[in-house]
């Protein structure tokens, strides 16, 4: 079984072992979380296949001059995307395109790989919709568009600016090298039509999030302007959808509330202060070491019951933002965007080993870590 099953068929055994109605369990899923999941995904695949993410491929490829520049266009480029449009679907569109790129100029593809993945899960912590536990954290917290992003953003770009130290570090001899890189630029294929009206979209929903607008009514609103349509039939986004994502948060929702009914809010105390006193670096801690055991989505879910006993203090919730999506950098198993590097990396002929990737998550995790509490402590 995958998550998702795995998720679908624990939640079945849970409704039926505590006798809940369908109606019952179907109170426990937020349908604000699931409806904003939906919407930024069917935004994502319309911009992709308008091309609009070759577009930037291509001006990083005429942009950077040497690997050191290679290296930074592609780790701000990719966090700087996966702030807004999900960093899964960024590692998706830019991996073949990477490999692409460094294999044309002849360089040792994996610090880039590296950099993508490590990127994009640290530029995902700036904003809600950067990645699937912040879509979680931003609506059970109530924060808005404009005050989250305010809080992490800066962090974000402290985290980017530590990737990029990190690998020119590891791998010294692909950087210290003076070569000026030359390659033909892609010729990226668009249509032009979708790639208007996808941009089009884009900034109006952006627009309703600065505005204060309720986040995932903009972001559903967007995506039901990009389904009327007699270009791209509605089948075609439909097909591409990460369905079983939507089942896995539905499931957890549902196995995460009974538990927190069963378990976590009868026995928890209501004080996070365990090791130091320091209510952030505590609650950073579990939540690091929650999302390497069982993914940061579900530790997300099991934490948020207990913020919300702490009158949903809004400090903890960034904290937990940020624990949670800079512990996916530890290994190279710690987030479905690294996965996915691997993946396609592996298609192209290139091995991506755990060890290999391990060098450098250890590294880029602590400082992005320490940074992180450091930050919000200032906040406080």
């Amino acid at each position: 079984m995958n998550r998702a099953t795995i998720a679908l068929v624990g939640a079945t055994t849970l409704v039926i072992i505590n006798g809940l109605t369908l109606e019952e369990a179907a109170k426990l899923v937020d349908i604000n979380t699931i409806m904003l999941l939906f919407a930024m995904m069917v935004l994502n695949i319309n911009l992709r296949l308008s091309g609009f993410f070759n577009v930037i491929a291509n001006r990083i490829v005429r942009i950077a001059k040497t690997p050191q520049q290679l290296l930074a266009l592609v780790i701000f480029s990719s966090g700087f995307l996966s702030s807004l449009f999900l960093n899964d679907t960024i590692v998706i569109m830019f991996t073949p395109l990477l490999i692409e790129v460094v294999t044309k100029l002849k360089r040792n593809p994996i610090p880039y790989l590296i950099a993508l993945a490590a990127s994009a899960n640290v530029g995902s912590v700036a904003t809600i919709v950067g990645n699937p536990q912040n879509i979680i954290i931003g609506i059970f917290s109530g924060l808005s568009f404009v005050e989250f992003a305010i809080k992490l953003f800066p962090l974000a770009l402290i985290g980017l600016f530590i990737v990029w130290v990190v690998i020119v570090s590891i791998y010294s001899k692909e950087f210290k090298e003076k070569v000026i890189l030359q390659s033909d630029e892609f010729q990226p294929k668009i249509f032009k039509p979708l790639l208007i009206k996808s941009s089009v979209v884009l900034i109006v929903m952006l627009a309703a999030f600065l505005s204060g607008f309720p986040i995932a009514l903009s972001a559903l609103g967007a995506s039901a302007l990009l389904l009327i349509t007699r270009r791209i039939k509605p089948e075609r986004v439909f097909i591409e959808l990460d369905w079983s994502l939507l089942v896995f948060f539905s499931g957890l929702f549902i196995i995460t509330d009974l538990l927190n009914q069963l378990f976590i809010a009868k026995y928890f105390s209501g004080k996070l202060e365990l090791f130091t006193g320091n209510s952030v670096f505590d609650l950073s801690i579990i939540s690091l070491v929650l999302s390497n055991l069982i993914s940061n989505v579900p530790a997300v879910l099991v934490l948020s019951p207990l913020i919300k006993s702490l009158n949903n203090n809004e400090i903890l919730w960034l904290a937990l933002a940020m624990s949670s999506t800079f512990a996916g950098n530890l290994t190279l198993l710690g987030s479905v965007a690294n996965l996915i590097v691997a993946e396609s990396a592996k298609r192209h002929g290139i091995t991506l080993s755990f060890s290999e990737y391990l060098k450098s998550g250890i590294l880029i995790t602590i400082f992005t870590f320490l940074s992180g509490i450091i930050w919000l402590n200032f906040l406080l």
